[in-house]
């Protein structure tokens, strides 16, 4: 027995310490393309600053601030809203609404822009039509600008609030039945004990999918871009690539990170507080109310006009625009295209979620601060532009490989090029650190569902932590991991700057291929990888509300 308790403390710490390395690696893969821009933001001196705050800086400061607001505000109603209806309520088609209100999830914001701007411009088919009823000319009526701050803020609505639709109904699905029913017993209206007990208790939740939403708009790029709204994500983006000035686009990107960092910090706090109980244990699951006449109507409409909005009339604008287009889907070009995109959304995808894994499963093994701190830098990417990203790590690697291509010509007479610049795995290391959160988001969210109880037996068991994780945690976290799978795939077929900037040469995608007929007003073109781009990420999203049916 003695002699077998050496082998049994080495088998437990087997693996551990090869597991809080790659953890650590990846916390500071993530950390590098921040610590680029805040060495470059911090070499420009003063002079770059002051020039910034009298000119442009209060401007992308206001519109960032506003556009937020309005998409938080905008997100929240609607993925609340619908969230409650279709859990709480019965009405005609809950079901369909229950699985059909994800399906935006698979739209590009920039391609909605593409879809409403065709639809809704001055030369579009709205207000082309509304003239030649009206027999109007083009000053004698007033229509909303679809190219402005709200248009851009309703697209973003549009594709972003199934992320809080997603967790509120989660929250509400898993409340007890119980605290709703005594407030209905001391005399509360269903609205009123939705307000002061089913809303309270989601509140966690809620949060932090509002806050997703938040960062995904700080971030955004190509909607915003295409819509001339100014913005930081466009501010950096034409200090960098246009004006040329490096320091002046540090240092507005060392900005956005500074309001990336504070909702990361407001993420946390809001999720420290909350407690995760077993279902099972619930005594009554919350009644559901049902509705009639008018109020089931009222549902119907409510539910119905965000997957209207969101994905059944841009499908049905862009497939019209495709049809009148001159691409060919099945030429050799478009397939390479879609090669590409599947290509790079699946290593990614494999990549991020492996690197959650090792990020999650190191807090929960080790908890202490060095554990948290990588668990937190490992977040920051998600509110980062993917340009930032990408500029943040083409500069240290092109040094890097630059060194080595200069030891290796001084020593052997050999030339060995660039490595790791212009390479797809550079690209994929750039998707990891943007989309890391997500996957990180839903690995814990089935993590905590494992007791810790489950941790112990294994050690007595004579499991190491890779043998705890691999025989115990990840049976259990399957479904999570194929969440956590669908949303990066999604997320990186819609991802357009940071494929953009870092894309090797000759391989382009189907959101490169879109933007660049986009900018060339070529909106019927850019229609066709639009729909494709649409096709494959609604696949992954019809698997996840799959998941959610089930759930």
């Amino acid at each position: 027995m003695n002699k077998s308790a050496p082998s049994l403390k080495k088998k437990k710490h087997d693996g551990g310490r090869g597991l809080s390395a790659v953890a650590i690696l990846v916390a500071c893969l993530c950390a590098l393309p921040m610590l680029a821009v805040l060495l470059a933001a911090l070499s420009g001196g003063t002079e770059t600053v002051q020039h910034l705050a009298e000119t442009v800086l209060g401007g992308y400061a206001v519109t960032t601030l506003a556009l937020v607001a309005l998409v938080a505000c905008g997100t929240f109603a609607v993925g609340v809203g619908a969230a409650w209806l279709v859990t709480m309520t019965r009405f005609p088609a809950a079901r369909f609404f229950e699985v059909a209100l994800v399906l935006p999830l698979a739209f590009p914001s920039y391609v909605l822009a593409y879809a409403y701007t065709h639809l809704l411009d001055h030369p579009g088919i709205v207000q082309t039509t509304l003239r030649e009823v009206m027999g109007w000319g083009p000053r004698d009526y007033w229509f909303p600008e679809i190219r402005s701050l709200g248009g851009a803020a309703l697209m973003l609505v549009l594709v972003l609030y199934p992320y809080v639709y997603l967790l509120a109904r989660a929250a509400f699905l898993q409340q007890s039945g119980t605290t709703f029913l005594a407030a209905r017993a001391l005399g509360s209206s269903p609205w009123a004990a939705f307000f002061k007990v089913s809303l309270p208790l989601a509140r966690p939740a809620i949060a932090g999918g509002v806050l997703l939403t938040v960062m995904e708009t700080i971030a955004d790029f190509g909607t915003v871009s295409y819509f001339g709204v100014q913005t930081f994500a466009t501010g950096i983006y034409t200090s960098w690539f246009s004006l040329f000035d490096r320091v002046g686009a540090a240092q507005l990107a060392l900005c956005l990170l500074s309001f990336a960092l504070i909702l990361a910090m407001l993420e946390r706090l809001q999720r420290g507080a909350a407690k995760y109980h077993d279902p099972a244990r619930q005594a009554k699951s919350a009644p559901t109310m049902p509705l009639t006449g008018w109020r089931a109507t009222g549902a119907v409409v409510l539910c119905g006009l965000p997957v209207l909005l969101g994905a059944v009339l841009p499908i049905i604008v862009l497939f019209s625009m495709g049809l009148g287009s001159e691409q060919n889907l099945l030429s050799e070009r478009y397939l390479g295209y879609i090669r590409n995109s599947a290509t790079l959304a699946s290593v990614a995808a494999v990549v991020t979620v492996a690197a959650a894994i090792c990020i999650g499963f190191f807090q929960r093994m080790r908890g202490d601060r060095l554990a948290r701190g990588a668990a937190y830098v490992a977040r920051l990417g998600y509110a980062v532009p993917g340009g930032v990203i990408a500029v943040g790590l083409l500069v240290p690697f092109a040094a890097f490989d630059n060194a080595v291509d200069a030891w290796m010509r001084s020593t052997f007479d050999i030339s060995t090029g660039l490595l790791i610049t212009g390479s797809i795995w550079l690209l994929v290391i750039a998707y990891m650190v943007r989309f890391l959160a997500a996957a990180l988001g839903a690995y814990e969210g089935g993590q905590a569902m494992v007791h810790v109880n489950m941790d112990a037996a294994s050690r007595s068991l004579g499991q190491g932590p890779v043998g705890t994780l691999r025989r115990v945690h990840l049976p259990i976290l399957a479904p999570s991991l194929l969440t956590a799978l669908l949303i990066v795939f999604v997320d990186v077929m819609k991802e357009l700057p940071a494929t953009l900037i870092m894309r090797p040469f000759n391989f382009d995608t189907l959101a490169v291929q879109a933007y660049r007929l986009a900018s060339d007003e070529r909106l019927e073109g850019a229609a066709v990888p639009s729909l494709v781009i649409v096709a494959m990420g609604l696949m992954p999203v019809i698997l996840i509300c799959r998941q959610v049916r089930r759930r």
